[in-house]
C-alpha cells in the first residue's frame, strides 16, 4: 500500500516537470511562467507570435493529456478501492454463512444426540433394566441434552 502511494507521488511529480516541456516541429521548449527556454536560453523574443501560439498550444494539449491521464490513475486507484471492498464484504458474507452452517449443524447433533438418548431411555425403562439411581442419571442427562438444543437454536 505505501509502495502504491509512493508510485503515484512520483509520477505526480514526473508529469508535473514533464507539464513544462513541450515539443513543438520536433523543437523541445521548456514553459516557464509566461517564458518559452530553448536548451536554457529565451527565445520567447525570437519566436515569432505564430510559433509562440503553437508552442502554448502544444502546451495545452499535453496539460489536458496529463489530465486526462491522472483522471484515470485516478478511476483506477478508485476501482481497486472498491474491489478491495467487494472482496472484503465477501469474505464476511462466507465467514457468516460458514457460521451458520456450523451452528445449524451443532443444531442437529444435539438433536440427534437428545433423541437418541431419549429413546435409549425409554428402551431400558421399558425392559426394567433402570435402577432409581441410573434413572435419575438418564434424566439429567436428557435434561442437559435439551439444555444443548436450547443453546444450538439461539445460535442459530
Amino acid at each position: 500500500m505505501k509502495l502504491v502511494a509512493v508510485l503515484v507521488l512520483f509520477l505526480g511529480f514526473v508529469i508535473s516537470t514533464q507539464a513544462q516541456e513541450v515539443s513543438f516541429k520536433g523543437v523541445a521548449y521548456k514553459i516557464k511562467g509566461k517564458t518559452i527556454l530553448q536548451d536554457g536560453a529565451d527565445v520567447t523574443s525570437t519566436l515569432s507570435v505564430e510559433e509562440q501560439s503553437g508552442v502554448w498550444e502544444a502546451m495545452n494539449k499535453q496539460k489536458a493529456l496529463d489530465d486526462e491521464r491522472e483522471e484515470a490513475e485516478k478511476a483506477i486507484k478508485k476501482a481497486e478501492n472498491e474491489q478491495k471492498k467487494a472482496e472484503k464484504k465477501q469474505k464476511k458474507a462466507e465467514k457468516e454463512l460458514k457460521a451458520r452452517e456450523k451452528a445449524q449443524s451443532k443444531f442437529e447433533d444435539a438433536n440427534d444426540d437428545y433423541k437418541d438418548a431419549l429413546s435409549k431411555y425409554e428402551k431400558l425403562k421399558n425392559k426394567g433394566k433402570l435402577s432409581p439411581n441410573d434413572e435419575a442419571k438418564w434424566l439429567e442427562k436428557i435434561q442437559d441434552l435439551k439444555e444443548d438444543i436450547a443453546k444450538a437454536k439461539r445460535k442459530l
